[in-house]
C-alpha cells in the first residue's frame, strides 16, 4: 500500500474542484514552498511533492485514474510518479510573474532604454598629516565622455537613429513558453537594440555609434579631515558616460594613508613613544615631543616607570565630518639605555650602582643573628610554654 500523501490533501482542495481551483491552489502554495525562498530543510521536498500532486490533478486522464485507483493504479498504469526538477518545473520568477499583474506576464527589474555609465575607482596616496588635516588633491583620469561630434547620441551630423525592426520600438520582446502550468510569457530587451527601441543606421566617424570616447581629464579633489584607510570618497558624475547620451556613472576616490615614522593610528587616536634616561624618569623632568601639529613641551613626573603613558586630550586625529572634535595622543615612555657612556657617566654610574648595592646589604638580616622568641598573645613565650609542659608531664608520669 502506497505511503503516498493524498493529492487532494497537499493542494489543499476539494475531490470535486475545478482545473482552475487546483491551478490557483499550486501558485499559491509554490510561492510559500519554493527553495529558493522557503530555506527549511524540507523545501525541496515539500515541492517536489506539490507538482508531483499538480502534474496529476492537472491532467484529466492522470486525475480520473488516481480518483478511480489512488496512487497504486497510477502506478500500474505506468505514470510516473516522481516529479523532477529536470523536466521543467518553473522558476519561482515565472511563478511570481503569474501573481502580480498583467495575466501570465514578466519583465520584473528589466530596463529600458540606454544604459547608464559604469562607476570607476581610483586609488590615492595620502600622507599621514594630509589624512588627519584635510587636503586638496589634483587628480588625473581617463574615461569615457560622451563624443563631442555627435553630442553623445551616436549618429552623424545630418541622420538620426532609426526605430528597430525586431521591437518596433517598444526596445522589448516578449518570449512565451510552455510549463506545466500553462503558458508564461517573459518580457525582455530588444536583442538587437538593447531596449533603446532604435538602431543607428549612419553612425558618427568620430565614437562608430557609440556616442562615448575615452578622454583625458583632471580633477580637484576636496579630502576632509579625519579620513582613514580605505575612505571611499564619491565624485558624482565623473565616471563612464552612458550609452547615446545616457547619464554618467561615479568616480569613488579610495584612500590609502603611508605609515608615519613617529606616530602609529588607532581610529582618532594616535600612539607614540619618547625615551628618556634613567635620572629623568626617576627624578622627573620637562622634554619636547613630537605632536601633530608640531613640537610641545610635557612634563614628566618624578618615579615614572617604564611604560608609563602620558595623555595628550584632543591632540589627536580629527573626527570625520565632525573635525570640531578629536581623539586623543598617548606619550609611552621609555627608559634609554646607552650603548656607549663617557668615563664621567662611567664614574657616575659605577658610584650609582654601589649605592644601590649598599641599599641591598642593608635591608637584608645578618647571618647569625639570634632569632628573636616569638609570643603568642594566649600562651606567653614560647619558653614558658615549653616549662609548663614540663612540669605536667613530671606530675603524672614521674621524672
Amino acid at each position: 500500500m502506497s505511503t503516498k500523501r493524498d493529492y487532494y490533501e497537499v493542494l489543499e482542495v476539494t475531490r470535486s474542484a475545478s482545473a482552475e481551483e487546483i491551478k490557483k491552489a499550486f501558485r499559491k502554495k509554490a510561492k510559500s514552498c519554493h527553495p529558493d525562498t522557503n530555506k527549511s530543510p524540507e523545501a525541496e521536498a515539500q515541492f517536489k511533492e506539490l507538482g508531483e500532486a499538480y502534474d496529476v490533478l492537472s491532467d484529466s486522464q492522470k486525475r480520473q485514474v488516481y480518483d478511480t485507483y489512488g496512487h497504486d493504479g497510477l502506478k500500474s498504469g505506468g505514470y510516473q510518479q516522481s516529479w523532477d526538477f529536470a523536466q521543467g518545473f518553473p522558476d519561482l520568477s515565472d511563478i511570481f510573474s503569474s501573481f502580480f499583474g498583467g495575466g501570465f506576464g514578466g519583465g520584473f527589474g528589466q530596463q529600458r532604454g540606454p544604459r547608464s555609465g559604469d562607476d570607476l575607482r581610483l586609488d590615492l596616496s595620502l600622507e599621514f598629516s594630509e589624512a588627519a588635516f584635510g587636503v586638496k588633491k589634483s587628480i588625473t583620469i581617463t574615461h569615457m565622455a560622451h563624443c563631442d561630434t555627435c553630442e553623445g547620441h551616436g549618429s552623424a551630423k545630418g541622420s538620426g537613429p532609426s526605430v528597430c525592426t525586431t521591437c518596433g520600438g517598444a526596445g522589448q520582446v516578449r518570449q512565451t513558453t510552455q510549463t506545466i502550468i500553462g503558458h508564461f510569457t517573459q518580457i525582455t530587451n530588444c536583442p538587437k537594440c538593447e531596449g533603446q527601441g532604435s538602431v543607428i543606421t549612419d553612425p558618427c566617424k568620430t565614437c562608430h555609434g557609440q556616442g562615448r570616447v575615452p578622454k583625458e581629464k583632471t580633477l580637484s579633489v576636496s579630502i576632509p579631515p579625519g579620513v582613514d584607510q580605505g575612505t571611499r570618497l564619491r565624485v558624482a558624475g565623473e565616471g563612464d558616460a552612458g550609452q547615446t547620451g545616457a547619464p554618467s556613472g561615479d568616480l569613488y576616490v579610495v584612500l590609502k594613508i603611508k605609515p608615519h615614522a613617529e606616530f602609529k593610528r588607532e581610529g582618532q587616536h594616535i600612539f607614540s613613544s619618547c625615551k628618556l634616561a634613567y635620572a629623568q624618569m626617576a627624578l622627573g623632568d620637562t622634554v619636547e615631543i613630537a605632536t601633530l601639529e608640531g613640537t610641545q613641551t610635557i612634563k614628566v613626573p618624578a618615579g615614572a616607570a617604564h611604560g608609563h603613558v602620558l595623555t595628550l586630550k584632543g591632540q589627536g586625529i580629527p573626527y570625520l565630518n565632525n573635525p570640531g572634535k578629536k581623539g586623543d595622543h598617548y606619550v609611552h615612555l621609555e627608559v634609554d639605555i646607552p650603548t656607549q657612556v663617557s668615563s664621567e657617566e662611567k664614574k657616575l654610574l659605577t658610584r650609582l650602582l654601589e649605592i644601590q648595592h649598599e641599599k641591598t646589604a642593608r635591608q637584608k638580616p645578618a647571618p647569625n643573628a639570634k632569632k628573636t622568641d616569638v609570643k603568642d598573645p594566649a600562651k606567653g613565650s614560647s619558653k614558658a610554654h615549653n616549662d609548663f609542659l614540663g612540669k605536667m608531664k613530671e606530675a603524672f608520669i614521674g621524672s
